[in-house]
């Protein structure tokens, strides 16, 4: 086993803001689709009530790869594991911007999904390194960098796709992956963890840690409702502004620019879980969540206002809630993080890959006010089942 450096030593201001560059880095591959897909389905000849398959199959790939690939954190070295896997996005990446087959799209579509699930490696790894009294702070700047990454990848997206055509952005993501692969090469300290579990040992062990830690699942279906929202918003919002705002796409880059601002949860909710705050920062983050869907009501016209206002309270809600469920499940077993966080993170994007598969349906049978009636349904459900679960608790420690 190769020794670990301590964590005072290694997780210093510079490492952690590269853990947060190449996190957002990665997990942006997921989303440059989102915005662009009325740009991307004529072009490779997918229906528009189709279109939104390439959204969710890049998250089921990326649940695929979160559920068979990540646990591997647990038992192979992790920057090797992450080096192969940014090299598959690579390829997968190339093939999106030159093939020209709708299924075969589809296909590198969940390619890309599958491949970008290094930045899951990266988070549990920067945990293991970081002393126990400042871990929140650590993985909340991190989840920072990656959910920036989440919230820019559509403005560039749109930018790019507007001056130089969908395919370009494509391109320019593998290139900056290669440069990626490189950075992590030659900067990421190795691990080599101590399990000597087989493969399939660890993935049963999966099942067995799910049944055995009631918060996790907790916290897993939490973050899938609240997740589920933020894709049905995000990928039916452009459709929206195209539609019946007229907005080019680099004005809808400017739109979704205003959703970065949400992006400050993350270091805000590490900061909260440090402090002993979980509970009550989980419960307005929920509230919130389900409130920032009024101005889609209270404004008969759904002005380009109201919507952004939406996106910045919606992902401000949702990053708030993931960061807090992250810092939560770490706690639970030190020697199972990759596990747990893969459990987590597979919950999450299976929300979000079923708010995305239902956007374009939604949209196109109930408009946007349909989309934001079954988009405030999803965190709503979240709070009852966080509120009954809080009575429980209540009434088994009394």
């Amino acid at each position: 086993m190769n020794a670990t450096p301590h964590a005072t030593s290694t997780m210093t201001r510079a490492m952690v803001m590269l853990f947060a560059f190449c996190c957002g880095a990665i997990v942006a591959n997921i989303y440059y689709a989102q915005p662009i897909i009325e740009l991307i389905a004529p072009d490779i000849g997918l229906t528009p009530a189709m279109a939104s398959l390439i959204v969710s199959l890049t998250q089921i790939g990326y649940a695929l790869g979160l559920f068979f690939l990540v646990p591997l954190g647990d038992l192979l070295e992790n920057r090797k594991l992450m080096i192969i896997t940014t090299v598959v996005a690579i390829a997968s990446l190339l093939g999106a911007a030159f093939t020209e087959q709708p299924n075969l799209f589809l296909l590198v579509s969940l390619l890309i999904g599958f491949s970008s699930v290094s930045v899951q490696i990266l988070i549990p790894l920067a945990a293991h390194l970081a002393p126990a009294e400042s871990r929140g702070r650590v993985v909340g700047s991190i989840m920072g960098g990656l959910l920036l990454g989440i919230l820019l990848a559509r403005p560039v997206s749109s930018v790019v796709a507007d001056h130089f055509g969908w395919r370009a952005m494509f391109m320019a993501a593998a290139a900056l992956m290669v440069f990626i692969s490189v950075v992590l090469m030659l900067t990421i300290p190795k691990r080599q963890p101590d399990h000597s579990a087989s493969y399939g040992q660890l993935l049963r062990s999966l099942g067995t840690l799910l049944r055995e830690q009631p918060l996790l699942r907790q916290r897993a279906f939490y973050q899938g409702c609240m997740f589920a929202t933020f894709s049905l918003f995000w990928t039916a919002a452009p459709l929206e502004l195209v539609r019946n705002h007229g907005l080019s796409q680099t004005q809808i880059a400017i739109f979704a620019l205003v959703g970065a601002i949400g992006a400050i949860a993350a270091p805000i909710a590490g900061r909260l879980a440090d402090a002993g705050h979980t509970h009550r920062a989980s419960l307005l983050a929920m509230v919130f969540a389900v409130l920032s869907f009024l101005p889609a009501f209270v404004h008969p016209l759904y002005s380009v206002i109201g919507l952004a206002v939406t996106g910045v309270v919606l992902d401000f809600c949702v990053q708030m809630n993931m960061v807090l469920g992250q810092r939560a499940i770490y706690a639970l077993d030190a020697n199972s993080r990759s596990r747990l966080n893969a459990l987590y993170m597979t919950s999450i994007f299976i929300g979000g890959a079923f708010g995305s598969a239902i956007a374009s349906s939604v949209y196109e049978h109930g408009g946007w006010l349909g989309v934001m009636l079954v988009g405030s349904a999803f965190p709503l459900v979240a709070l009852l089942r966080f509120l009954s679960a809080a009575r429980q608790t209540a009434v088994a420690t009394a």
